[in-house]
């Protein structure tokens, strides 16, 4: 079912005017618009990052495992799911990789920023894709998984965005979600990652359960990798002139070794380990017919 935001309606036709109140959400560079006030500005990213990210992406270590790990999610915790939604979809480099892997699935996505959507509209065409504040979805019962992948811990309400989740998802279907972990990790490219938290895993669980999910798993990631991150933080002071894509890249003999300790951490993972530490969590969720 598609609500109204701006009566709060129900309704299941094909458009998007409101049969209540007559409402059309307007069209932001040919993407409907559900949060126009924040579609160019806002305190959760910054437009600059996109398209240096989107350059990152592809052959980086560790965005490439957490694309695995996510698509082993889906593919073990919601084997029959039909339809997928990214919240936050960035450069769209999830959705991409899902729609290669999982073809079968009707694959939404929306972001904050307009700009974002161009660039995922490139890397996946034919896609459905929005513009929306994650903290009012315009949706109810209506996917079968909804995934965000660093992104709660950019908006202060995390709370609400998760209820707004589980409205959103069908019963029987559930979430996936990933997010920077451990609170003495803090640093400055947390900032300038516009983050407003790192999280524990206890912490994480206890807020999925609070929003009405049943959590079916979490594990840490980037496990192995840990003592090197947490140098990296140590030496936070002579990092504090670097941007936040600089901080992110490393040069291509570090990006390989990483790459091959990750493949050893991901057969850990997808038997089924849970992992206590790493610079990431990784959980999946359900909600209960």
């Amino acid at each position: 079912m598609k609500v109204c935001l701006a009566c709060g309606n129900k309704f299941s036709s094909p458009g998007w005017q409101c049969p209540a109140c007559g409402v059309v959400p307007e069209k932001i560079g040919g993407y409907y618009s559900f949060a126009p006030e924040l579609a160019k500005s806002n305190e959760f990213f910054s437009e600059e990052l996109f398209k240096p990210l989107a350059e990152l992406e592809q052959g980086h270590f560790w965005f490439e495992t957490r694309n695995r790990i996510i698509i082993w999610g889906l593919q073990k915790y919601f084997p029959a799911a039909k339809t997928f939604m990214e919240i936050g979809c960035g450069t769209g480099f999830v959705v991409s990789a899902v729609s290669r892997t999982l073809p079968h699935l009707k694959i939404s996505a929306s972001e904050i920023f307009a700009h974002g959507l161009e660039f995922a509209e490139r890397r996946c065409p034919g896609i459905s894709l929005f513009q929306m504040d994650a903290r009012a979805i315009p949706f109810d019962s209506a996917f079968d998984v909804i995934g965000a992948f660093d992104v709660i811990e950019h908006i202060e309400d995390d709370d609400l965005v998760l209820r707004n989740i589980w409205r959103a998802v069908k019963p029987g279907g559930g979430v996936l979600l990933t997010v920077p972990q451990h609170r003495f990790l803090w640093s400055a490219q947390d900032e300038r990652a516009f983050h407003k938290r790192r999280y524990s895993s206890s912490e994480l669980c206890r807020k999925l359960r609070q929003a009405g999910f049943t959590v079916l798993h979490i594990t840490s990631f980037v496990s192995l990798l840990f003592p090197f991150m947490l140098i990296s933080r140590l030496r936070k002071g002579k990092q504090a002139h670097k941007t936040y894509v600089e901080e992110v890249t490393i040069p291509p003999v570090l990006n390989r070794l990483f790459s091959a300790a990750s493949a050893w951490e991901e057969k850990l993972t997808t038997r089924g380990f849970s992992l206590p530490f790493g610079g990431s969590l990784f959980v999946v969720a359900s909600k209960p017919e």
